[in-house]
């Protein structure tokens, strides 16, 4: 019962959470729409330039004579500007100057129409009378967004989306600290049975915590949009940031062979390889999980299958995506020389860790769910990395060791090819016990533990007289290494009370101190009667 609750519960939590990234995602779009004339056509056609007013592009202007289009746009785009700041009515005209149709403002030159200007099938009057149209709407518009109304209208709704912008941001945390992540952590609970599982819980939770924060990014960015184009001020300031940071993100920066390279594309081939790691990373875990496992494989061969398939994928992904991004892999040759100098230099340890890992997992002289011994330290593979291999000890604690020191140092392996092991169990007792009562003893001992095998047979062996014990062993074999420290506890346990039960001493250490008898050769001295006379 508790366990369908706690499912329905998940299935509302689920629920609970796409309706609000709906909504979320569907005010942003509201917001991109309104936003949208602000930030529109911030990029110019090649060898064109907008005439803007307060932001908003209005048309687009080539260049004639001496004149760039840039040039004759900023100076068209400042004459109108100038004239938003004046209460009178604007007078657009379209005169005739040297055989050309002249827009002009308030008896002011305004542009000159060329033929580079107009379009095709379309006469230099029409052109003209078309532009003069939209600069005297424009100005319109402009000089009535300056009035007190409009500026009072503007300031309630940029207060209203502010407002709209942190109700969203604190839903979205509200869900994620009511439903979403309680949910989460009830679902690890009940399917965590190794420590990757404790592992990947975190590893989710901070994946959606950055999704949660980039969400509320996303929300107060276009809240932040939207209310620079309520504005004309701002209006205008937010278009040239946007013009200057989309000219930084498109400008080609980045020679590479015979093609240059911009910040933009290095951020998509920066997404693509992103994205190619974490299908690996998706394939390895599925190919795990739901192929070699049915398969019946050890876990050592579906970690080491999984691990081969995940780097040749990474290596072939990483191919394909270069070449889809256009580069050509022969002009990777100075990064490979590069890269080459930089190991030689400052990158020997890495490169020298990243060898060790191949070495590991093509090798494989150890293997995850191994129980090594590495110096003095012994614990369990729980996993074998490209540059270091972790090791949960006997007290549960990850060790994260260097790759490199399983190949430098002698490495202890008691699960290599077969995990059964000899147990040494040494003991002492007493001097005139029954020997034959002991041996008895001690293999009954061996015969009841669980753990122990019986073949090979358990053996005690006698190996010699001590300073105040006769010295005994008891091997026995078993087949998990991993629990020696707690079979020759229980066995210790055992003996000792078997050895209780039939009267058969363990020794202490003890020392006898004789003393000779006889005359002591001293000389005492008579003491002086009268020592004033």
């Amino acid at each position: 019962m508790t366990v369908a609750i706690a499912a329905q519960l998940r299935s509302v939590a689920r629920a609970a959470a796409l309706t609000a990234l709906a909504a979320a995602l569907w005010c942003c779009t509201l917001v991109a729409i309104a936003a949208a004339p602000a930030t529109a056509q911030t990029a110019d056609p090649p060898n064109r330039a907008a005439v803007v007013l307060d932001g908003r592009a209005l048309f687009y202007v080539s260049s004639s004579g001496r004149f760039t289009a840039r040039e004759r746009a900023n100076d068209a785009s400042r004459t109108l500007q100038r004239m938003t700041y004046s209460s009178d009515a604007a007078e657009v005209e379209v005169v005739t100057r040297n055989d050309l149709p002249v827009i002009t403002v308030n008896g002011s030159h305004l542009l000159s129409v060329t033929p580079a200007d107009t379009p095709a099938g379309r006469s230099l009057e029409e052109q003209a009378d078309l532009w003069s149209e939209d600069i005297q709407e424009s100005l319109q518009r402009a000089q009535a967004e300056r009035s007190r109304t409009a500026l009072t209208r503007a300031l309630v709704q940029a207060l209203l989306a502010m407002a709209i912008a942190a109700a969203l941001s604190f839903g979205l945390g509200w869900i994620w600290h009511r439903w979403l992540l309680p949910a989460a952590r009830e679902a690890a609970r009940e399917a965590s049975e190794t420590p990757d599982d404790n592992r990947s819980l975190v590893t989710k939770e901070i994946a959606t915590r950055i999704i949660l924060n980039v969400l509320r990014g996303i929300v107060w960015l276009f809240a932040i949009a939207y209310i620079s184009n309520l504005f004309p001020q701002t209006r205008l300031v937010s278009r040239l940031a946007i013009r200057h940071l989309v000219g930084s993100l498109i400008s080609d920066l980045f020679p590479l062979g015979d093609k240059s390279y911009s910040v933009l594309d290095l951020t998509i081939l920066l997404a693509l390889f992103v994205g190619v790691f974490l299908l690996a990373r998706l394939i390895r875990r599925l190919l795990r999980l739901r192929v070699l496992s049915i398969a019946g494989l050890s876990r050592p061969a579906q970690e080491t299958i999984a691990a081969i398939a995940n780097y040749a994928f990474l290596f072939i992904g990483s191919v394909v995506v270069l070449q889809l991004w256009g580069l050509d892999i022969g002009s990777l040759t100075v990064f490979a020389g590069v890269l080459g100098a930089g190991i030689g230099l400052g990158l020997q340890g890495i490169a020298k860790e990243f060898i060790s890992g191949l070495v590991l997992i093509f090798e494989r002289p150890i293997a995850i769910g191994d129980f090594v011994e590495v110096e003095d330290l012994k614990g369990i593979v729980e996993r074998i990395g490209i540059r270091s291999t972790e090791i949960i000890t006997i007290d549960r604690i990850s060790v994260i060791l260097p790759n490199s020191r399983f190949l430098d140092q002698n490495v202890t392996n008691w699960s290599h090819h077969n995990p059964i092991s000899r147990l040494r169990v040494p003991l002492g007792i007493a001097y005139g016990s029954n020997m034959t009562a002991v041996r008895t003893a001690l293999l009954e001992v061996a015969e009841e533990h669980t753990s122990v095998l019986s073949i090979p047979n358990p053996e005690v062996l006698f190996m010699g007289f001590g300073n105040s014990s006769l010295d005994l062993v008891l091997l026995v074999w078993i087949a998990e290494p991993q629990r020696q420290f707690q079979i020759k506890s229980d066995l210790y346990f055992r003996i000792d009370m078997l050895f209780r039960e039939r009267d058969i001493e363990v020794p202490f250490p003890q020392h006898d101190l004789h003393l000779r008898s006889g005359t002591l050769p001293v000389d005492v001295v008579q003491p002086i009667s009268n020592p004033l006379a």
